[in-house]
């Protein structure tokens, strides 16, 4: 048969409910006073990087609703992993964000065996871009002057096994593996030049370091003034801006549908009411209207729902 409770256990019982109250109303508190001091956006890709230019210019827009500035803080290397395992160091306060992409959240933990954290690790704030990457020759170039499609381009890569030079974001990116799965579905052999973030590889296709690359929707512009020649985009859909692009599959190039993803992260032991508040801050961004204008001039699309991203 149990004993009662002694009297000291009795008070102890007690004020198991108030202690569980005042935490809550702590936690509650520090919602509340969120944000109380300049925010960290960490950026894993060098500046000049689509993630970049998305973020900065969000960062923009969030300093007005949230009452402080938002600092970017580009941490480049190993396609995102150092700016992740900086976030994940940081108190899970809510003023340390990620600002991330596929590569570095869906890519890495299948290539690093010791990566140092899982997707679990972070917990979404919003899906800001969501697109098709893009597959461009610079026309300007003699090698690849008379490439007209994505068929030229493999064409020129069968006649000249690893001769031909594709400019990556960086080594095991989504740029690099895309154009890999390109060249292994058309059974030719390219070599693969691994550079620090898009904005360096578009840098090497102007300057014909390389006779072709993948990029995102930010080369849209270059495309319409006819500095860079757009053969195919990697998704089942077109990129805004690039309607007249063939899309992957209708080229002789078939078998598969990559797109790519930027987003903001969190840590996954962010406060649950300043993570609402933080999805709902960036979610609002929708309804800016001078922001959606600049995000539609590159062609990149708005922001997706944070519910249906975390699904």
């Amino acid at each position: 048969m149990s004993q009662p409770p002694t009297c000291g256990a009795r008070r102890r019982l007690l004020h198991l409910p108030v202690a569980a109250a005042a935490a809550a109303a702590s936690a509650g508190a520090r919602a509340q006073a969120w944000p109380s001091r300049p925010i960290r956006v960490v950026v894993g890709f060098p500046p000049g990087n689509t993630l970049d230019v998305v973020s900065r210019l969000m960062a923009e827009a969030l300093r007005t609703r949230l009452g402080q500035p938002l600092l970017i803080e580009n941490k480049p290397g190993a396609n995102g992993v150092i700016a992740a395992s900086d976030v994940i160091r940081a108190p899970a306060d809510g003023h340390t964000l990620l600002a991330t992409n596929s590569s570095g959240m869906t890519v890495n933990p299948q290539l690093y065996r010791r990566l140092g954290y899982q997707m679990g690790d972070c917990a979404p704030v919003a899906m800001i871009v969501s697109a098709p990457l893009i597959v461009m020759v610079n026309p300007a170039a003699e090698r690849t002057a008379g490439v007209r499609s994505l068929g030229d381009l493999m064409a020129m890569a069968r006649a000249r096994p690893g001769d031909v030079r594709f400019g990556s974001a960086g080594q095991g990116n989504i740029t690099q593996l895309s154009f890999d799965m390109i060249t292994h579905h058309a059974g030719v052999r390219a070599t693969t030049v691994a550079y620090k973030g898009t904005a360096a590889a578009q840098a090497g296709l102007l300057g014909q370091e390389v006779d072709a690359a993948i990029d995102t929707p930010l080369a849209v512009p270059l495309v319409r003034a006819g500095r860079l020649r757009a053969h195919a985009g990697t998704g089942a859909e077109r990129g805004r801006g690039l309607e007249a692009v063939q899309r992957e599959e209708e080229s002789d190039v078939t078998g598969f549908d990559v797109g790519f993803w930027l987003a903001w992260m969190a840590h996954a032991q962010t406060p649950p009411a300043v993570l609402a508040a933080l999805q709902s801050a960036v979610g609002a961004l929708r309804e800016d209207a001078a922001l959606m204008r600049r995000l539609a001039a590159p062609g990149l699309p708005g922001f997706g729902d944070p519910q249906a991203f975390a699904a």
